[in-house]
């Protein structure tokens, strides 16, 4: 099957538990739990060491993520991107998470995401 065909809720109803595995596991600065779903080039970037260092860093100033509301899923031929608005419990700015994930041998894998 093929998963960019699906429609933008079936998509999230994949998406979702992966992005909050994400944010829990930043959360509780498990660096296992963190890189589940990560592709290989992005364990090699997101290390135990700067995970922990970036998680404590965000958490001192911003708090924990609260609440994230879709802003949008965009489709390329061979991707999904999905974008959210993130708050913090410690401001009340809006912030921009997003996860971009391909499917490889029939395996999901998140090759980028990020909260600014």
């Amino acid at each position: 099957m093929n998963w960019l065909q699906l429609s933008n809720d079936e998509i999230l109803e994949i998406v979702n538990p992966i992005m909050d595995n994400l944010m829990d596991a930043s959360t509780q600065i498990d660096h296992e739990k963190h890189v589940r779903d990560f592709s290989d080039n992005m364990k090699s970037i997101v290390t135990k060491d700067e995970l922990e260092k970036q998680c404590k860093a965000y958490q001192e100033t911003l708090g924990f993520f609260t609440k994230r509301e879709l802003v949008g899923v965009i489709r390329k031929k061979s991707d999904v991107r999905v974008f959210w608005k993130q708050w913090y419990s410690k401001s009340d700015d809006e912030f921009l998470a997003f996860v971009h994930i391909v499917q490889r041998n029939g395996t999901l894998e998140v090759v980028n995401a990020s909260v600014s």
